[in-house]
């Protein structure tokens, strides 16, 4: 796929996520991979590396793959199909609208002073007990989230799907999803999921870099970069600690520090510098995250033209 073709399908397929959202229910092509991935589990589970990387590679691959040749294939009959093939990829790959979607009921509800519902809003998007969260907590939780899942949920797609077309989307998609599902410290997944749980380290690291320079870029770039490099290194993942300590210092924004989680208050570190986190901060994450997408598909179409420029002369 030309660099021309990639700026045009990388476009249609965010225009796509901001038209459609994502897909409701049974529809959504990650509803039949979760069935597939737990049969797989049920066949394969044993308390060895070896086995989750098998299943890793059985749930991945074949798909991956078949994703990649369709859309050779299909290129090779019509540009034109091609490029519609791959758009639709990323669109299943991505969830920018889905993002927002989760995340301004939680402002909203702040905002509205109504403390249960932005409880009941942000339960529905971190994993901590949200009943025990005060509404500094409640922003807290919600602007993490946005920040980390603008890596995880934009950029990583982007990313893969400009390094290696719709296959790449594909495989960052499905190894996230894997890593939501086995990449536990569990007595039943610490082993079987330790492959699910690194590989999905592995191809979110240099994503995750480049959604932090992006924050940095588009927020108080030498606060962000401050942040980033003194906080990130005491956060216990090594993506999400440079995506929310960039985020967080582009924001001016403290974020971190204890929350509950089943039944258990956990120190965690502090991160950002700044105001308290409140229902400005959710929306300015939002904001943040959609600027820094338009960035790249900017970043793209230029890379376009110049190949294209380039050719002419």
């Amino acid at each position: 796929m030309s660099a021309q073709a990639l700026a045009w399908t990388m476009l249609g397929g965010v225009l796509l996520d901001a038209a459609l959202g994502e897909p409701r229910s049974v529809r959504h092509p990650l509803v039949a991979f979760g069935r597939w991935a737990r049969a797989l589990e049920t066949a394969l589970h044993a308390d060895r590396r070896a086995r989750g990387l098998a299943a890793w590679a059985l749930a991945v691959l074949p798909l991956s793959a078949a994703a990649g040749g369709l859309h050779f294939a299909l290129w090779r009959w019509s540009p034109w199909a091609g490029g519609a093939f791959a758009a639709l990829a990323l669109y299943f790959a991505i969830g920018l609208r889905s993002l927002r979607e989760h995340a301004a009921p939680v402002a909203d509800a702040l905002q509205a002073d109504k403390l249960e519902d932005a409880r009941a809003a942000v339960g529905r998007i971190v994993s901590r007990d949200t009943h025990a969260l005060d509404r500094e907590r409640v922003a807290a939780a919600a602007t993490e989230s946005v920040l980390e899942n603008g890596s995880d949920a934009v950029f990583a797609a982007l990313f893969w799907f400009a390094a290696l077309g719709p296959a790449g989307a594909v495989l960052y998609r499905l190894s996230n999803t894997l890593d939501a599902m086995w990449g536990y410290r569990t007595e039943r997944y610490e082993r079987f999921g330790w492959a699910a749980a690194r590989i999905d380290d592995a191809l979110n690291w240099i994503p995750a870099r480049l959604t932090a320079l992006t924050y940095a870029a588009l927020g108080d770039a030498p606060r962000a970069l401050r942040c980033w490099r003194a906080q990130a290194p005491t956060w216990d993942s090594p993506n999400a600690g440079p995506v929310m300590a960039a985020g967080a210092g582009a924001l001016g924004v403290r974020l971190g520090g204890a929350a509950p989680y089943h039944g258990v208050w956990e120190a965690r570190p502090l991160l950002g510098e700044g105001a308290a986190p409140d229902a400005g901060s959710i929306r300015r994450a939002l904001a943040l995250v959609e600027r820094g997408t338009w960035v790249w598909l900017i970043v793209a179409a230029v890379a376009a033209a110049l190949g294209w420029w380039h050719a002419q002369t």
